[in-house]
């Protein structure tokens, strides 16, 4: 029987590929081709695989644009150390008030877009801010990529304990009464000028015909400090911040200014409720929630957005944000724009309807 033998081909050493110049180019296009070839594979991978492995390296900012001890902040510092764990780096909370969130929301807008700087935004920041002020020194739509909304969380009328019961106000009727019979002569805390805490109030003010002297703070804690002090008559405060002063007998709660009362406070009527055919409709919820410089990539985006949703439906977390009257979100980056975008719109007719402004 004949006997077949495979032989395999030769492969030139090197020496005979570098005494041969034809061999030797040859050998140097295929390695070109063979290195465009893998970066065009590279290139093709999806983004999630190639920023998964590149962020984050560093600490990331989460910018608080009030003072500590407001809404805003207590939900900073509640994410802070969950997308810490999740992330294996820190996110550090950095508090920068000012002219209603501007200040805050301004660095951020002018921060790069590369994930290591967030915001906290709020229904002020973008939402009513626009309308509100002559000069913005941001676009709160162009300059920003929604990421997630963290929390919503009516606003609660509130006066200093002492001070209502020394004037027998016990419910929204009484303060009206009582404001219409002192114009003027009552202030009114926000957390800054703009702010849904200040909008609120105003709303209120042009719907019963009342006046009362409009105290701006820089963030909810030092106007809670104030109003804890007996130095402030009333504030529409956002929920979470205030319900320890509630709960402590320190703040009267007259009414929550949702068109739903809140579990959190059940016994406590809406504004509408509370002050009849006068506040018919009158509705002025806040919401808080992440967003990142203009140009942050989109996996980056989904993957923190998907981090909070996480953290937001554990049972501890809806929990500890229910019991202060916050709703917990984690909606998309799309449905958070989409409820940006309808937010101005609505903002934009109650700041008519106000007359207010802030040059």
């Amino acid at each position: 029987m004949a006997r077949i033998s495979v032989h395999a081909p030769t492969r030139p050493s090197v020496a005979t590929v570098a005494a041969h110049p034809r061999a030797r180019r040859q050998v140097l296009v295929l390695a070109a081709t063979s290195a465009i070839a893998l970066a065009g594979a590279a290139a093709l991978l999806p983004s999630t695989a190639r920023a998964q492995g590149a962020w984050p390296t560093k600490p990331v900012r989460i910018v608080v644009p009030f003072a500590p001890g407001g809404t805003t902040d207590i939900l900073a510092r509640a994410m802070a150390p969950e997308l810490s764990k999740a992330f294996g780096q820190q996110f550090i909370v950095d508090n920068r008030a000012g002219a209603g969130g501007n200040v805050g929301a301004e660095i951020v807008a002018k921060s790069p877009g590369d994930g290591y700087t967030l915001l906290m935004g709020t229904v002020g920041t973008h939402g009513i801010n626009r309308a509100l002020y002559a000069k913005l020194p941001y676009d709160p739509i162009k300059d920003f990529v929604p990421i997630t909304m963290v929390a919503a969380v009516p606003n609660v009328m509130v006066m200093n304990a002492d001070k209502a019961k020394a004037q027998g106000i016990h419910n929204v009727q009484d303060f009206i009464r009582v404001a219409k019979a002192n114009p003027g002569k009552m202030n009114m805390a926000s957390s800054g000028n703009g702010t849904s805490i200040h909008l609120a109030g105003e709303l209120f003010k042009s719907m019963t015909g009342t006046f009362m002297l409009h105290l701006p703070y820089r963030g909810s804690g030092p106007a809670l400090m104030d109003m804890v002090a007996g130095n402030a008559d009333v504030m529409f405060d956002n929920l979470p911040s205030s319900m320890a002063q509630i709960k402590a007998g320190k703040l009267t709660a007259l009414a929550v200014t949702s068109s739903e009362r809140s579990g959190a406070l059940p016994d406590v009527p809406t504004v509408e409720q509370a002050g009849g055919p006068t506040l018919k409709g009158y509705e002025a919820s806040s919401w808080f929630g992440l967003l990142a410089p203009a140009g942050t990539p989109t996996d980056i985006v989904n993957r923190i957005q998907q981090e909070v949703a996480k953290s937001l439906a554990t049972p501890a977390m809806k929990e500890r944000l229910l019991a202060q009257g916050a709703i917990p979100g984690g909606n998309t980056p799309a449905e958070f724009a989409k409820h940006i975008d309808n937010e101005h719109k609505k903002w934009a007719q109650v700041v008519k309807t106000s007359g207010a402004k802030v040059d």
